[in-house]
């Protein structure tokens, strides 16, 4: 185990920075203890390794096991948001003021790991996230490796494991074989894609779109400006914070215009604030590909 300790130079609030990076409540590479410790898995450029992150106020406790610890314990400033800029966000729309003095802590964190944040993004394509999430579940308990340290965690395989998954284990999953041909693809260029991950290299894959390459820009590169263009519930929670009313994706790029290059962090603040038109009439039932 090794261990370090660190004293952000502003506000921090850890588990709203991390949110995104959970994939569900059973996420098998995110773990929140009862004292509050966050434990995250991920397989680093020098392998599998655990981090486990305690907030004690003014100063960050950090542990992490296994051989990319060292890498882990290096990347927890970018994972806490140090290369976020939100002093540089001062809006005149009175909703947004309100957001950003109730969430001084809210920065963008970023993991640095592109694949890593590719497949599960992939997964949720076009899907309710509780699909997406059962499957990221799957794949994790059946191919991820023990964390380190956590062995009831698993590491994300690197794309040389999932690039080898079998048809029939998508299938169980309950992923349908469009966004497994669009994880395997991505995996046989992984490495291109770490050195390049720009919107215009992740586009040029088949099976990754606007929507997917923000999902990836927003937790792998801490992108405060992508918009998840295509989203299901984003346009209506943007119109009806500023207007009232819903929108579609051109009317909410629309609102999002004046906020350019942190239209991200704008729909987070939304987002997190409830606001969002009233939901009426059934929800949208679980599909389950495993039985078809």
């Amino acid at each position: 185990m090794l261990e370090r300790e660190w004293r952000p130079p502003w506000p921090v609030d850890v588990r709203r920075a991390l949110a995104p990076h959970r994939r569900g409540h059973g996420d098998p590479a995110f773990q929140i203890d009862r004292d509050g410790t966050i434990r995250r898995a991920s397989f680093t450029p020098d392998g599998p390794g655990t981090l486990a992150l305690r907030d004690s106020g003014a100063v960050i406790h950090a542990a992490a096991w296994g051989p990319g610890a060292a890498w882990l314990l290096d990347g927890l400033p970018d994972l806490l948001g140090a290369r976020d800029t939100p002093e540089d966000f001062v809006p005149d729309h009175p909703l947004l003021r309100d957001l950003i003095g109730r969430s001084p802590g809210l920065r963008i964190s970023r993991t640095n790991r592109v694949f890593e944040a590719l497949v599960p993004a992939v997964l949720e394509q076009k899907v309710l996230g509780l699909e997406a999430f059962r499957a990221w579940r799957y794949l994790l308990r059946r191919f991820g490796a023990p964390a380190p340290g956590a062995p009831d965690m698993r590491v994300p395989p690197p794309p040389e494991v999932w690039a080898r998954i079998p048809s029939w284990e998508w299938h169980r999953s309950g992923a349908e074989a469009v966004r497994a041909r669009t994880i395997i693809g991505a995996a046989r260029v992984a490495a291109r894609l770490e050195a390049d991950p720009t919107e215009r290299k992740l586009r040029s894959l088949p099976g990754i779109g606007v929507w997917t390459a923000a999902e990836i820009r927003q937790r792998a590169l801490g992108d405060p400006d992508a918009v998840s263009v295509g989203d299901y519930h984003l346009p209506g929670i943007v119109g009806w914070a500023f207007t009232g009313r819903k929108v579609d994706d051109d009317g909410m790029l629309e609102l999002l215009e004046p906020y350019a290059g942190h239209r991200y962090r704008v729909t987070r603040l939304l987002g997190s604030s409830g606001a969002g038109p009233p939901r009426r009439g059934p929800r949208l039932a679980v599909r389950d590909y495993r039985h078809f």
